[in-house]
């Protein structure tokens, strides 16, 4: 969006800012607003979002959208949320608010994120407004800069950076002309697709009820990698479980702490998937640690809207920075796709965590993020029983009790287990792409480099399931998937397909074996833990298909070959 000689134009399309930069005229201008959003709903209508003679751009999601629709006289145009806040701010000002005061009833009537630039040429004003500090500005040369982070203003060498919250309103050159508006659209592939869901398609999904031996303490079955019954039918998982879930004192992380408290700004950077846990730790952080977070997102193509709007809603109702890295969306996910068609060529279990392998970054840019924040203490919420042996078990690799960590670390460790999937990978040359870096690289990240400040709440937390749901389901009203009864896995776009095949080949998924693990806590019961996955095993259509879609692979085609997969015990 721009202001030249001759008004106001604004300028979209569906490639990079940087190609727009290029056609859009940039000379002459006294103003300019920038804008890349990120792959949520309504992907075909870009920003700036103009209507009512009001231009705005806009971080985060709103999520009561559509209840705010009937409460204004006004038509809804576009598919996407953040239309929502110029007809806000139009009927508003119509009703006799001015400009500050119309942003100031929109913070309080919205629900999610809502960090935004506004431009009203016809008042000559331009607004900037929060709730939840994901906007800053400072003042550079004769005039004013504006970013969602305060990095980029530091760079330019901007002076008086400061958080905006509240309605801040600048004078911009008052033009009573309509926007002009320029727009390129060229893309073929959508990256949001809507479901298109059929009965037939659905009734392809199996949920076979195999009768399997389990260990007689938890509910691991004869099929998991390397188990071994004991005359009393209890599995070497069980009698070499150490317990996980036992947190050291509060005091001691209130004291850890106390070196990065500052007396104002950010103290603590904060990993937030959007996930379950992830969202219960921030609400820890700052409810109970009274720490003032800056939370870090990385968005690899494979976050659902369900968990992008979880995360404006904690974003929102907490008033935190939430700093997302995106990848490349279109490049990410034809890596996962070449492997996806590599593995359905040659079905491995072993292999299956190669589509996965792309998330790993989420640790190389942590550091990115750490270094322009100016925040070395970071705190994770990473669940302490999410411990997945058979993943790596059906490659080879036996399971090491000893591990102390969710996720293994130690350079033999790594060099075994590649070796193994680098023998899994001959038997698919597909799996030797041009993702092959992006894989490797990302694991480097993960497992090999150093990590300072680094520390885990629920090591001082005790992780309580009952006391996590209740709290982000009642305080933050967050949004459970209708396709499945656990909060757990819902806004990760592959766990439905890679659970579908563990089932299906070998009769239990990542849920039995979270479920064991709490029963060796004591927190639930073998029978509770049966019962809950008989109902989180069912296979998740909607995701199943979501997933196939944005990767361009054929939904039937992809859940035949899975079907056809030779079973690991007797039909």
């Amino acid at each position: 969006m721009i202001h030249r000689p001759g008004g106001y134009a604004a300028y979209r399309a569906d490639f990079t800012i940087e190609k727009l930069l290029k056609r859009a005229p940039l000379t002459g201008i006294d103003t300019f607003i920038g804008h890349s959003r990120l792959v949520t709903n309504g992907t075909a209508d870009n920003q700036p979002v103009i209507r009512d003679g009001i231009a705005v751009v806009h971080n985060g999601i709103i999520v009561n959208y559509d209840a705010l629709w009937p409460t204004i006289d006004k038509t809804r145009e576009l598919t996407i949320d953040s239309e929502i806040i110029p007809a806000l701010l139009a009927s508003q000002i119509e009703a006799g608010a001015d400009v500050a005061a119309a942003a100031d009833h929109l913070l309080e009537v919205v629900e999610g994120q809502a960090a935004c630039a506004a431009l009203l040429p016809a008042l000559g004003k331009l607004v900037l407004f929060s709730n939840n500090g994901s906007l800053y500005v400072g003042e550079l040369a004769d005039g004013y800069v504006f970013s969602s982070e305060r990095y980029p203003l530091e760079q330019i060498g901007a002076t008086s950076i400061h958080q905006v919250r509240a309605a801040e309103v600048f004078d911009i050159p008052t033009v009573h002309a309509e926007i002009k508006l320029t727009e390129w659209k060229g893309r073929t592939v959508d990256l949001v697709p809507g479901l298109n869901l059929t009965s037939a398609e659905e009734d392809l999904l199996v949920y076979p009820q195999p009768e399997l031996r389990r260990c007689t303490k938890c509910i691991l079955p004869e099929t998991m990698p390397f188990i071994k019954f004991d005359a009393d039918g209890v599995c070497n998982y069980c009698t070499n479980y150490k317990i996980r879930n036992h947190p050291r004192p509060k005091e001691e992380l209130f004291e850890l702490v106390k070196p990065y408290r500052r007396a104002s700004g950010d103290e603590v950077l904060v990993p937030f998937s959007g996930g379950r846990d992830s969202c219960y730790a921030l609400h820890l952080i700052v409810n109970e640690l009274e720490l003032k977070p800056i939370t870090y997102t990385y968005d690899w193509g494979m976050v659902t809207d369900l968990g992008r709007r979880n995360i404006s809603r904690m974003s929102a109702k907490l008033g935190v920075e939430n700093i997302i890295v995106a990848a490349d969306i279109t490049k990410k996910r034809d890596y996962i796709r070449r492997n996806l068609t590599a593995w359905l060529k040659s079905p491995h279990l072993g292999m299956l965590s190669v589509l996965t392998a792309g998330d790993k970054h989420f640790f190389r840019h942590i550091e990115t993020v750490k270094k322009q924040t100016g925040l070395s203490l970071n705190l994770w919420g990473i669940n302490p029983l999410e411990v997945t042996h058979f993943k790596s078990g059906f490659l080879g690799v036996p399971p090491d009790f000893a591990e102390e960590r969710v996720y293994s670390h130690g350079a033999m460790k790594q060099l075994r287990y590649q070796k193994l999937r680098f023998g899994a990978m001959t038997h698919s040359p597909g799996y030797f792409n041009r993702s092959l870096w992006d894989t490797l690289s990302g694991e480097y990240y993960r497992s090999f480099t150093e990590k300072t400040d680094y520390y885990h709440i629920f090591d001082f937390w005790r992780w309580d399931e009952k006391q996590i749901d209740e709290t982000l389901l009642g305080e933050y009203d967050w949004e459970r998937a209708p396709d499945t009864s656990t909060t757990w896995r819902i806004g990760d776009g592959t766990a439905a397909f890679y659970n579908y095949a563990y089932y299906t080949v070998a009769g239990f998924t990542e849920h039995d074996t979270f479920r064991s693990n709490q029963i060796r806590e004591g927190d639930i019961t073998r029978e509770e833990a049966l019962r809950l996955v008989a109902e989180e095993n069912t296979p998740r259509y909607p995701n199943l298909r979501w997933y196939l879609d944005v990767l361009g692979v054929d939904f039937s085609d992809a859940i035949r070959v899975v079907n056809n997969i030779p079973r690991l015990y007797a039909s």
